[in-house]
């Protein structure tokens, strides 16, 4: 990693020089902790040519180290008053290639920032925790353009997203997420590594989108709603779930059978597989 000046006493100095107060509708928690920050930029193993994209960039905790180990970067901040910052003293550091996009990261057709010339998009940022889930679906739908993705969120989520098949906290999140990519995680934030102490312990964590899926889901949309009835009704077995439910079709002996699945099995038990599977083979049944 190239050698980088931008730490804690840094941070907390652009925090007072912007009188900026971190504000709740935006979900901000500045990360200031310099050793978490090496962590994280190390982690992501950049190269010069990479068309680099971080979304809420906040004070710049991450970008300026990430700004230094890339020729050119992109950041989405919503914040008018941040990214105004961003601007003031990141242009004062000569970076010619630096883009600051002002604009909600749900609103961003990322395909635009896409070039053969520049490559896939490699994305990173320390997520608000309170739209996270929305802005990593939104992401996922340009997947054939993105390398991979490094994002801080609650440990709690980051744990659903990368869990095992049969784990307590392997769900809705962790199938749909792991059909999309390949899920690692990094590395465990602690709370005072943020200014102010957000209320839950963070985790860094990679998705990778899969060039060729392992296993595919027919039709993707009605995938990820046999994978939400089934988790909404988790401690009742398959057979219950379908039989009871308005949106699925019964399903007899023989068609789970077709699918290799114990009916009396519950969804926590089924792999990407299982669902994908289990959904094809629904899909053609009458609902």
């Amino acid at each position: 990693m190239a050698n980088s000046t931008f730490d804690a006493q840094t941070i907390s100095n652009s925090l007072k020089a912007a009188k900026h107060q971190p504000r709740k509708r935006f979900g901000q928690n500045f990360l200031h902790d310099g050793s978490v920050i090496r962590q994280i930029v190390d982690s992501i193993r950049l190269k010069r040519d990479d068309n680099l994209i971080e979304i809420g960039p906040g004070m710049g905790a991450l970008t300026e180290p990430l700004l230094a180990e890339v020729e050119a970067m992109t950041v989405v901040e919503l914040d008018r008053d941040l990214a105004d910052s961003l601007r003031i003293r990141i242009g004062a550091n000569s970076h010619p290639n630096f883009t600051i996009i002002k604009d909600n990261a749900m609103h961003v057709d990322y395909r635009e920032l896409y070039s053969e010339e520049r490559g896939k998009l490699r994305v990173v940022g320390n997520l608000p925790y309170n739209i996270s889930t929305p802005i990593l679906f939104h992401l996922l739908s340009y997947a054939d353009v993105i390398q991979d993705m490094h994002f801080m969120l609650q440990k709690e989520v980051v744990e659903r997203i990368t869990a095992d098949v049969g784990s307590k906290t392997y769900g809705r999140l962790s199938v749909i997420m792991q059909y999309h990519c390949d899920t690692d995680y990094l590395l465990t934030v602690p709370r005072g590594a943020f200014n102010p102490p957000p209320k839950v312990t963070s985790a860094v964590f990679r998705l990778t989108p899969h060039i060729n899926k392992p296993v595919v889901a027919e039709d993707e949309d009605y995938f990820a709603i046999v994978v939400r009835e089934t988790f909404n009704h988790r401690r009742k077995t398959l057979r219950a779930i379908f039989k009871k439910s308005t949106l699925l079709p019964t399903l007899s002996e023989d068609d789970f059978a077709a699918c290799g699945i114990d009916p009396q099995a519950r969804p926590e038990t089924l792999s990407v597989k299982d669902f994908a599977n289990l959904s094809n083979h629904a899909r053609h049944l009458d609902v």
